[in-house]
């Protein structure tokens, strides 16, 4: 394992990942701010992800053909550009504009991910995929925290009494605009660390040579014949237990997705709460996330089967997931939250490895690029489903997405038999 590559990848993931979680929390709100519903809140989450859904294939077979490196730079640059965009929105449109820049460039994560399959072994694999996962879980730590530091009113007062009048007058008129500016400074950093520290570590000669150096149409979206030949060979080349991760993986995604739009709707209309708030409860949902992937997993790996920790995993994040409706107060819903985030910390980084294991050892980008894209279809789906939902009855998306969700404890269990 290359600790140092591995130390920077990790770096510049997290760091996207900062400005990631300053706007995540925020959008229901800022869509507010232009009369949306909820299921237009939905389409907003969606869009993104749809976005994602058709492009990530596409960056990952490239990045197995023209290398790592190219990628990141390029999708760090895209997200400069789309967080600027979401800071100067001044309409729904312009704000449904920006996360669909944001999906369109959004490579980093599948081909981080490829990454780390490059320069880790089979046995360091779940170790590996965690640190992408702890840099999910800081992210969504230090983004809400961040994000409802610069949108408190206190701050705003701060800057004012600092003799900055005008900004401050800026700030109160477009609340939300700022964490997106934040947001695109730190895209910046990242994409600076890329294009100076980061080395490549495909071997392009060698990928001409294995037939891997071919026209990116070859491998591009779910919406080709293509893709699905792909997925076809790759089944075929890793054994039978690759379309039920890829499946467990969808309905996964699909399942924290749903909580996006629902959740913070759900968080103001029965508890009361602000968007400062709701953006603590993602800090702590990250914090979890941080503790479990970043450190136990590694411990955990080795008393206990993946599989295992995959399938335990399933049944936590259904359960807490399902229980969120049944939240009287802030603390019960903290205490389900943190259910359903101990769970998805444990499957998240289990899957990945799992899924890296069936695919060939000269395709972990194209692999990567197809579990992203199908993830992308579940984050894609969920939000709309829960804004749908919840403008039916406050409490069924929480219902229903757990009851989807019990698939995905099947799929474990028959993993973990085998």
């Amino acid at each position: 394992m290359k600790k140092g590559s591995l130390a920077t990848v990790f770096l510049v993931v997290l760091i996207d990942l900062i400005g990631f979680g300053l706007v995540l929390p925020l959008l229901p709100f800022y869509a507010r701010e232009f009369a949306a519903t909820p299921v237009v809140i939905g389409l907003l989450y969606s869009i993104y992800s749809v976005a994602q859904l058709v492009f990530s294939p596409i960056w990952g077979s490239l990045s197995d053909r023209i290398g790592r490196r190219p990628i990141m730079l390029l999708s760090t640059a895209g997200a400069v550009v789309a967080y600027i965009i979401f800071g100067l929105a001044g309409s729904l449109f312009v704000l449904f504009l920006s996360r669909l820049v944001a999906g369109v460039m959004g490579g980093n994560i599948a081909t981080a991910q490829a990454y780390i399959a490059d320069v880790t072994t089979d046995e360091d694999r779940a170790k590996g995929m965690g640190l992408i996962g702890a840099a999910f879980g800081i992210g969504f730590v230090l983004g809400p925290a961040l994000a409802s530091g610069l949108i408190h009113p206190g701050f705003q007062s701060w800057v004012d009494a600092a003799g900055f009048q005008q900004l401050a007058g800026w700030m109160e008129a477009h609340r939300f605009g700022l964490p997106g500016f934040f947001a695109a400074f730190l895209s910046l950093c990242s994409f600076l660390m890329v294009l100076f520290f980061l080395p490549e570590t495909v071997d392009r000669a060698g990928a001409r040579e294995s037939g891997l150096d071919e026209k990116p149409s070859a491998r591009p979206s779910v919406f080709m014949p293509s893709f699905w030949q792909n997925l076809s060979a790759q089944q075929k080349a890793g054994g039978g237990s690759l379309m039920l991760l890829l499946g467990a993986l969808f309905l996964l995604s699909f399942g924290q997705a749903s909580l996006y739009s629902a959740f913070p709707l759900f968080a103001e209309s029965m508890l009361d709460m602000t968007p400062e708030q709701v953006g603590m409860q993602f800090f702590y949902i990250g914090l979890i996330a941080v503790i479990v992937q970043g450190g136990l997993i590694r411990p955990l790996s080795r008393w206990f089967s993946e599989t295992g920790l995959f399938f335990t995993g399933n049944i936590l994040m259904t359960l807490g997931l399902g229980a969120i409706a049944f939240s009287q107060s802030v603390s019960m819903l903290t205490v389900f939250l943190g259910i359903m985030a101990l769970g998805h910390s444990l499957n998240l980084p289990t899957i990945n490895s799992l899924i890296s294991k069936e695919a060939g050892s000269k395709s972990y980008g194209s692999m990567m690029g197809i579990a992203q894209g199908l993830s992308g279809l579940g984050r894609a789906i969920g939000p709309t489903w829960g804004g749908f939902l919840y403008g039916m009855m406050v409490f069924l998306p929480f219902y229903a997405t757990a009851l989807i969700l019990t698939v995905t404890i099947w799929i474990g269990w028959r993993l973990y038999q085998r």
